[in-house]
């Protein structure tokens, strides 16, 4: 039971570097996507992007580890979901690792050919693309509806919490596939989607790395081992 505490609390802080990688990445791109000519034509921002390339490539390790850490807990409930959800993250991790290439490109672009300016635009468009059908896509399924139910058929966390991960999943995945199919624009309306989701995963994060798992659960307790 110690060594499970030990690897839901790591489970937690791979979680909560997610947050910490995903969001300042966002932050520092989101310039560079609005105006994509205007990087190029410009002085230039080729530090604030590799300082994001950093920070996705820290989220794809940190997204790979919470599949991976947790698998040997949660195999212990369902093999299938448990695979499913290392599955889920690393092909979401791909899609992000292609937005990386995307951006790379951009800097490139900015030294070897200023004059570019649709190729950027492509690139940028690119970017969003992979952002839409990785974190955007595949994120609802995985972390939304296999692992919320992973959690809350196992009893690892408070189920109620489960619940933020089991509607806010599905919930994300309208919203995205309603920009997807050009039903609506990804607005600040659109972002409500996004909310319960975001919730879940952060609390998770924080109930791991604080509390560990609940030790009444059968997996944690033996039962079901």
């Amino acid at each position: 039971m110690a060594n499970d505490q030990k690897t839901a609390r790591t489970f937690g802080v791979l979680f909560i570097v997610t947050f910490l990688t995903s969001i300042p990445a966002a932050l520092l791109l989101q310039p560079v996507l609005n105006d994509p000519a205007g990087y190029l034509t410009g002085a230039g921002q080729g530090t604030q992007i590799r300082l994001a390339v950093f920070l996705e490539f820290l989220l794809i390790i940190a997204n790979v580890g919470t599949a991976v850490v947790l698998y040997p807990i949660a195999r212990r409930r369902s093999k299938i979901l448990a695979i499913g959800y290392v599955a889920a993250r690393i092909i979401e991790c791909v899609f992000i690792a292609a937005g990386i290439l995307f951006m790379l490109g951009l800097v490139s672009l900015h030294h070897d050919s200023p004059g570019s300016t649709d190729l950027a635009l492509m690139l940028a468009a690119l970017k969003d693309w992979t952002f839409l059908l990785g974190p955007g896509l595949v994120v609802p399924l995985g972390n939304g509806l296999i692992l919320g139910y992973l959690m809350y058929s196992s009893g690892l966390v408070p189920r109620r919490m489960t619940w933020l991960g089991m509607i806010g999943g599905p919930l994300l995945l309208v919203g995205n596939l309603g920009v997807l199919f050009g039903l609506w624009q990804p607005t600040a309306a659109a972002g409500l989607f996004v909310a319960p989701e975001f919730l879940w995963e952060l609390l998770l994060g924080m109930y791991a790395a604080l509390w560990g798992l609940r030790c009444a659960a059968p997996v944690v307790a033996g039962s079901e081992r």
